[in-house]
């Protein structure tokens, strides 16, 4: 059986990208464990392995030809887009790597909804210059979504860990309490379950977190949110025959599901679940698009632009994020 063909996308090729890249196919595991290919710039690659000292060589392959591509240790192969300019500034905000950045998702997202290949792992994007080149989306996330006429996904953040899928993402916390209903909790409950069986977990412990302080403390604390919005969604997964729990309080959850109460945590908003993810693991950190028609994951950290071009990035999550994508990715 022949590794699973994992493309990946080179991001915000202003930011950490290339670089986290270059290093994490110098690792053997990673050449062993998938056939990567690049989606993004080839020269760009070639910078960020000289910056970072890698010996691999990075060879030009035409989108056409993936299949019949040549993989090898002492080789990266880049369907090179030719759309960035070799005096972009590393670090600093650009609408061109921006649109570079939205288009190479764009290859990737086609290459895998016709099967070409086995998963996406995508590089940080930068939203201001997504944004700035004219593409209003607040992530990869609603990206990928709108790439693959997926009406609705999750955010699914994991560490070695800790998994963590979230209900609501990039939207205010006000917005947040007012979109979390019983249907919407339900339903990511069930990409969780989805998700974790993919990987061998047949019957995981999934806990849901209360949206108030103390989980709304029977009533006590915020307006009921936790009996109308949480309780009857619950019910229904208990009722489908899954071990479901909660509403839990978010300030001890987290630390039973590190120390192995629970397989996934289900956070109410962004920063809910963020946090703890990147306080235990934001170097080996991964996020997952969960609900997808094609696998996805990415690293667990932005482009860095402060570091990018001085060869320091840390490429543990890239490594990791590969990881996962071989694992999920459908067995040819």
């Amino acid at each position: 059986m022949r590794a699973p063909l994992v493309a990946i996308t080179m991001g915000d090729a202003a930011g950490v990208g290339p670089e986290v890249i270059m290093k994490a196919l110098a690792h053997v595991e990673v050449q062993a464990m998938c056939r990567a290919l690049v989606i993004g710039g080839a020269e760009r690659l070639r910078a960020a392995g000289k910056i970072v000292g890698s010996t691999l060589e990075v060879r030009s392959v035409r989108e056409e030809e993936i299949e019949a591509a040549v993989f090898d240790v002492n080789h990266v192969n880049c369907v090179d887009m030719g759309l960035i300019p070799a005096e972009l500034v590393w670090g600093k905000l650009s609408a061109v790597a921006g649109e570079a950045a939205y288009r190479y998702v764009e290859v990737a997202a086609r290459l895998a909804l016709t099967g070409r290949v086995a998963a996406i792992c995508t590089g940080p994007l930068n939203k201001e210059a997504l944004q700035a080149a004219g593409h209003k989306f607040p992530g990869h996330t609603e990206l990928l979504a709108h790439l693959t006429g997926t009406p609705e996904v999750s955010m699914m953040l994991t560490t070695p860990k800790l998994r963590v899928l979230h209900v609501t993402t990039h939207i205010g916390l006000l917005d947040a309490i007012e979109k979390i209903e019983p249907g919407l909790v339900e339903r990511t409950i069930a990409r969780g379950q989805e998700a974790l069986a993919r990987i061998g977990i047949a019957q995981p412990r999934i806990a849901v977190c209360g949206i108030n302080p103390h989980a709304g403390e029977n009533g006590l604390f915020g307006r009921g949110e936790e009996e109308t919005k949480l309780v009857p969604a619950i019910a229904a997964c208990r009722a489908r025959g899954w071990n479901v729990e909660g509403p839990l309080p978010a300030d001890t959850v987290f630390y039973r599901a590190q120390r192995g109460d629970f397989d996934l945590v289900i956070a109410m908003y962004h920063d809910q679940g963020h946090g703890p993810v990147k306080v235990l693991g934001l170097e080996s950190g991964v996020n997952i698009t969960v609900g997808l028609p094609v696998i996805r994951t990415s690293v667990d950290h932005g482009t860095a632009f402060d570091i990018a071009g001085t060869g320091v990035a840390d490429e543990r999550s890239m490594v990791e994020a590969i990881r996962a994508a071989v694992e999920l990715a459908p067995r040819a």
